[in-house]
C-alpha cells in the first residue's frame, strides 16, 4: 500500500494545496484509504481528517479507528483487501486463503479475509476480517501495493483447509505468473507431493 515519501513531505506543491487535495493524492495511491500516521507524515493534523470527514459528508468517510475512505476514488477490485489490511493495523498483511484469492489461484474464494499481525487491533473488526495473531517470523511481500504472505507460504500454510490436487494447481498458476521462484517451486513440489 502507500509508503509516505518524500516527494509528499518535500514537495513545493505540498504548500500550495489545501489538506483536502494532499489527503486524495495519498487516497489516489493507496486505494481510496488515508490513515492517520499517513496523514501525519505528510503535515496534516490528526484533527483536520476528523473535520473533513464531518465537513463533507460523504467525501471523506471515517470507516474504522485513524482509518478513513476518500469516496471520490473508484472502487477497485483488490480495494476490500486494502481496506481488510489497513483496519487490522500497521504491521498487518493477507494471509493464507486470502493471498491465493488475491491472485485467483485454484479457485480458492474464503468466507473471511484473513489477515496476520503481530499486533492486536485497537477496534473491533467488520465480521468479514479473520485475524490472526503471529509473531512476526514471516516473510512479508507486496502485491499491488498490498502487504501480504508470500504466494508459496500461503501455499503450503493451506494445507489443511485446501485439498492438495487445487493446492498443486494454485502452485503451477503462480509458477506461469512469476509469482514463485524457482527454489520456492522445487520446494513446494516436493512438499505437496507427500
Amino acid at each position: 500500500m502507500y509508503s509516505v515519501n518524500d516527494r509528499y513531505k518535500e514537495s513545493k506543491v505540498m504548500e500550495q494545496q489545501s489538506y483536502r487535495e494532499i489527503l486524495r493524492e495519498i487516497a489516489l495511491d493507496n486505494y481510496g484509504y488515508v490513515t492517520t500516521r499517513e496523514a501525519i507524515a505528510v503535515g496534516v493534523p490528526a484533527g483536520e481528517l476528523a473535520k473533513l470527514a464531518r465537513r463533507r459528508k460523504g467525501e471523506l468517510e471515517n470507516i474504522g479507528y485513524g482509518l478513513y475512505r476518500d469516496t471520490s476514488v473508484p472502487e477497485t477490485p483488490l480495494g476490500y483487501l486494502a481496506e481488510a489490511v489497513l483496519r487490522s493495523g500497521k504491521d498487518a498483511y493477507l494471509h493464507r486463503e486470502s493471498v491465493l484469492a488475491m491472485h485467483n489461484l485454484a479457485s480458492i474464494n474464503p468466507r473471511h479475509i484473513k489477515v496476520a499481525s503481530p499486533r492486536p487491533t485497537r477496534s473491533p473488526l467488520p465480521r468479514s476480517i479473520q485475524l490472526t495473531k503471529v509473531e512476526g517470523k514471516d516473510k512479508i511481500t507486496m502485491y499491488e501495493g498490498i502487504p501480504a504472505q508470500p504466494v508459496a507460504d500461503a501455499i503450503l500454510e493451506c494445507r489443511k483447509e485446501v485439498e492438495p490436487s487445487r493446492l498443486k494447481q494454485a502452485a503451477q498458476e503462480a509458477r506461469s505468473q512469476g509469482l514463485i521462484m524457482s527454489a520456492e517451486w522445487k520446494k513446494l513440489e516436493k512438499e505437496l507431493s507427500r
